[in-house]
């Protein structure tokens, strides 16, 4: 999700997060590598992605490894000649609301983006003009969060269907779990 006119913006890490990051981020190359899970687009996540979108009704889909940028190895967006704006594989891993996701380890509903001024200020709400976000994180067995799964689209979302979106992400979420615990391991 660059903005080509602009270039890639990457807010500045604090010491502590480097720090922090390098560790976790070794932790789940090794533990992805031992998985056999892919760390480039997948069809099968692609469809994932697609599915969890047409359920709940919104443009975008995204099964997302956190690496040295968030890596959406499923994808779902658009059309090209849609007139929405197209996003490529990955993105920094400061944009959007997944690191949030990545933090506090659960979901997080956003009904209406605009709604929360700690979550209204985002790279991707200018770049992309989102304004309804639901995700999940992917907790391996061993404790390690691999990413997340989320949807975002344009329009918010009535607050009557936040739980139902929430739920969708979640069980979303157990479907990419279920699905890398059946890859074949290396």
């Amino acid at each position: 999700m660059r903005d080509a006119a602009r270039g890639p913006f990457t807010p500045p890490a604090t010491a502590g997060q480097q720090t922090q990051q390098a560790p976790d981020l070794a932790q789940r190359h090794e533990l992805l590598h031992r998985l056999g899970v892919a760390t480039t687009g997948n069809e099968d996540f692609d469809d994932l992605a697609r599915d969890m979108a047409e359920q709940a009704g919104f443009l975008y889909g995204f099964v997302n490894l956190f690496l040295e940028e968030q890596t959406f190895v499923g994808l779902h967006q658009p059309p090209v000649d849609s007139g929405f704006v197209i996003v490529g594989r990955t993105m920094s891993r400061h944009h959007g609301w997944c690191p949030e996701v990545m933090a506090r380890r659960k979901a997080l509903p956003l009904h209406d983006v605009h709604a929360s001024p700690r979550f209204s200020g985002n790279a991707v709400v200018d770049a992309v003009g989102i304004r309804s976000y639901f995700g999940a994180p992917l907790i391996h067995d061993s404790g390690t969060v691999l990413g997340t799964v989320c949807v975002i689209d344009p329009d918010k979302r009535p607050l009557s269907e936040a739980r139902r979106l929430r739920d969708l992400v979640i069980h979303a979420g157990t479907q990419v779990m279920d699905h890398i615990a059946r890859a074949p391991a290396r």
